[in-house]
């Protein structure tokens, strides 16, 4: 079991070449793990793990058991106000990806770690959880809708600050979290966040009052708690 997972940060890409090169990562691990099954353990190839910070060009996307309904934009809209649009092969309905995120793609073998995505998804959700910790806020989780929440126990005054949304092929993860950081809230105006229809998103600068979240110190943090919570090495 390999526990030490390889960091990058990708800066601003856009969302397609992310993708693109998150499937090519997880193609990688996944022949490893084609391979290994015709060899003895003592000859067995590790599998590499990454995690992998970025943040996108203004784009919207939708999981594969979302309803396009939820997008408030026709497609000239879209390419007037410069705004891509995917349909991906996550889980999660509709969200918005853009500058001022943080958005977190670990591509990891969970046989490294443990299986079970229950698990997975609420262990993503404690890095957020404690990173906001960090600066003072409490987040929470609401049964039914994955990702963080603020004022998770008050149902007028919830509002969500980081959605989450993976693919698992083989136990080999990929996609993550969008985590609002100096976000400009209103692109989230032209779409109906994850489907949910009476509850607000927020953004750390938003909550902290400040005109600007330092986000490299953010990338610390996160950092930090990933590689406490999966209990591994980050290189």
């Amino acid at each position: 079991m390999n526990k030490t997972i390889q960091f990058a940060d990708w800066g601003q890409i856009p969302y397609k070449e992310a993708w693109d090169k998150q499937e090519t990562l997880l193609q990688q691990i996944v022949q490893t793990k084609m391979h290994n099954r015709n060899l003895p353990s003592l000859e067995q190839q590790a599998t590499q793990n990454y995690l992998i910070f970025c943040s996108h060009p203004h784009v919207y996307t939708l999981g594969k058991t979302g309803s396009l309904s939820n997008l408030l934009m026709n497609e000239e809209t879209l390419h007037q106000n410069g705004i891509e649009f995917f349909k991906t092969n996550r889980g999660g309905d509709i969200t918005y990806h853009g500058p001022g995120q943080i958005v977190g793609y670990p591509v990891i073998d969970l046989e490294n770690f443990f299986t079970d995505i229950h698990r997975y998804m609420r262990s993503l959700e404690e890095v957020i959880i404690a990173t906001l910790a960090d600066y003072g806020l409490r987040g929470g989780r609401i049964p039914g809708s994955t990702g963080v929440w603020l004022d998770d126990d008050k149902p007028h005054r919830a509002r969500k600050i980081c959605a989450m949304g993976v693919r698992s092929s083989r136990w080999v993860t990929m996609h993550g979290w969008a985590f609002n950081i100096n976000a400009d809230l209103t692109y989230f105006n032209n779409i109906i966040p994850c489907g949910i229809t009476d509850k607000a998103v927020t953004s750390l600068h938003k909550e902290l009052e400040l005109e600007q979240v330092n986000t490299e110190e953010v990338k610390n943090s996160l950092k930090t708690h990933f590689a406490r919570i999966f209990e591994a090495e980050i290189g």
